[in-house]
């Protein structure tokens, strides 16, 4: 059970990518119990992205439960990427080091929880 872990799919509603990811992010989120999956509109949403620099899209991020940012970063949309960067970020390991800002986007969804 992964109650309170957050993946957050970064996305904008131009983005024909994007469009063809969230089958995906749904799909693969569904294969972890309690696993909460956000999808957040970088556009209609820009108070609660705040500072984050979203340049590539799909853009991740996994957050633990207990706040923690395990991963931030763009993804290929590939089903098999998506499994593995959730599983070793459930595992505990943070994948990259975390800026700020994603950081405290974080905190923000978490709040809004």
């Amino acid at each position: 059970m992964h109650q309170g872990v957050i993946v957050a799919c970064l996305c904008a509603a131009w983005c024909r990518l994007c469009d063809d990811y969230a089958p995906v992010l749904r799909a693969v989120g569904a294969e972890f119990e309690g696993l909460r999956v956000e999808w957040i509109d970088i556009e209609d949403e820009a108070d609660l992205v705040g500072d984050v620099d979203v340049e590539t899209f799909p853009t991740i991020v996994v957050i633990a439960t207990d706040g923690a940012v395990r991963f931030a970063g763009p993804l290929t949309p590939q089903a098999q990427t998506l499994r593995r960067v959730i599983q070793v970020a459930l595992d505990g390991t943070t994948i990259a080091p975390v800026p700020a800002e994603v950081t405290a986007f974080a905190a923000r969804l978490m709040r809004g929880a």
